[in-house]
């Protein structure tokens, strides 16, 4: 687990190197002198560092893509075998947050996390506001936990993925309101089409208690309203998170995602455990236990292993929108949406119908959409980058002749 938690939050540090080599470049041709053509080793250099960023965040989404469908499935299994408790599956979505711990030591101890520490010491908020925001974003964390835990139960497992292809049409509203990212057409169409996508599924009769599972029968309104409210909060929750490294921390470094992320899923493991033991729920899960289909062991063990893949996903989350965009951590996310059903037939049943598989696909489409003007973005970009970086070299070639 050290391993892939320090790999995923390796991320930012990678990106701000880049960042550092090309500034340093652009500083280098207008202090004149003459533009110089960087050297093969340089070039080399630069390419062998941006290959390992992508190969990182690849990594980063395969976290994310495995630790939130293993998680989902998991928590369907845990009701179905004889689970009833939501706090309990609320409390497993944030308690694997002590499995940080290793890492946010290790970081705080190193060379390199005390020396970027010192650089920023200067621009950091103080602890109070710290606290109030790590706070806020942990009660977020936890209702949105609860609100998905609802939804997991009154929903089969597919209609509940599907559903969740919504997050990606609230971000890229709150990530316009909050963010400052735009609304091409490309990615408004994406939006269009997940939301078509989870209210085809929300009007679908025939999705309410589809599946072999022990879905509780006339709850699929609920539910659907629930997942739908978790989808936007959980987006909110993370253009909150990125405004929070762009206006408040002002740092993306390795230890301060690892920070983030620690502190906020700590806050909502507290609020979590207080939740069960208040609702009084606590009180049956020795009953709960000992009833378990699968017996007592595979019960703490479906829970253990809950509690890891959705730590494993949210630190992937984390490092992604500390090194691209909240609004892209969400489609990686979505990208789960045709894995999950799959997953949801194979190994529980589900019944893929008519109405089901349009709405994948319809949700695949979208996401196929934001993901093609996110790359017609990014080659804009680079030819845009490409273009100053030639005017300078004219520019310091004159200088230099004069």
């Amino acid at each position: 687990m050290r391993e892939a938690g320090e790999i995923q939050l390796q991320i930012a540090g990678i990106r701000g190197q880049e960042g550092g080599d090309d500034h340093g470049q652009a500083a280098g041709i207008g202090n004149g002198g003459g533009a110089r053509p960087q050297t093969a080793a340089a070039r080399r250099a630069l390419s062998k560092r941006r290959l390992a960023w992508w190969a990182l965040v690849i990594v980063n989404i395969v976290f994310v893509l495995a630790g939130q469908s293993v998680a989902t499935l998991l928590g369907r299994i845990y009701y179905d075998h004889g689970g009833k408790s939501l706090w309990m599956q609320t409390v497993v979505q944030s308690c694997g947050t002590p499995l940080a711990i290793p890492l946010l030591i290790y970081f705080r101890t190193t060379k390199s996390s005390s020396s970027v520490a010192a650089a920023v010491s200067s621009s950091r908020p103080p602890v109070v506001k710290l606290a109030a925001i790590y706070a806020g974003l942990g009660v977020l964390l936890a209702g949105d936990n609860l609100m998905y835990s609802y939804g997991l139960l009154y929903l089969p497992m597919s209609t509940y993925s599907i559903i969740l292809a919504s997050q990606v049409s609230f971000n890229a509203v709150f990530s316009y309101l909050l963010n400052k990212e735009k609304l091409r057409a490309l990615v408004l169409n994406s939006v269009v089409l997940l939301t078509f996508s989870a209210a085809l599924v929300g009007v679908s009769h025939g999705s309410d208690g589809s599946s072999g599972s022990d879905i509780p029968k006339g709850k699929f309104p609920a539910g659907f309203a629930l997942t739908l409210a978790a989808s936007a909060l959980f987006s909110l929750i993370l253009s909150l998170m990125q405004l929070t490294f762009e206006e408040v921390l002002k740092s993306d470094t390795l230890a301060t995602v690892l920070e983030m992320q620690f502190c906020s899923n700590t806050a909502a493991a507290l609020v979590s455990v207080s939740g069960l033991f208040a609702s009084g729920e606590w009180r049956a899960i020795a009953g709960e236990m000992a009833a378990y289909d699968k017996g007592e062991a595979a019960y703490a063990m479906t829970l253990a292993w809950t509690a890891v893949s959705w730590q494993l996903c949210t630190m992937g989350l984390m490092g992604l929108v500390a090194a691209v965009s909240s609004l892209f951590t969400n489609v990686i996310g979505t990208v789960g949406t045709p894995l999950s059903p799959v997953v949801a037939v194979i190994f529980l049943g589900d019944r893929m119908d008519g109405v089901k598989l349009i709405a994948m696909l319809m949700a695949v489409w979208g996401l196929l959409s934001y993901v093609y003007q996110q790359y017609l973005d990014d080659r804009h970009a680079k030819a845009m980058e490409r273009g100053e970086k030639s005017d300078q070299q004219l520019q310091a070639t004159k200088i230099s002749a004069e």
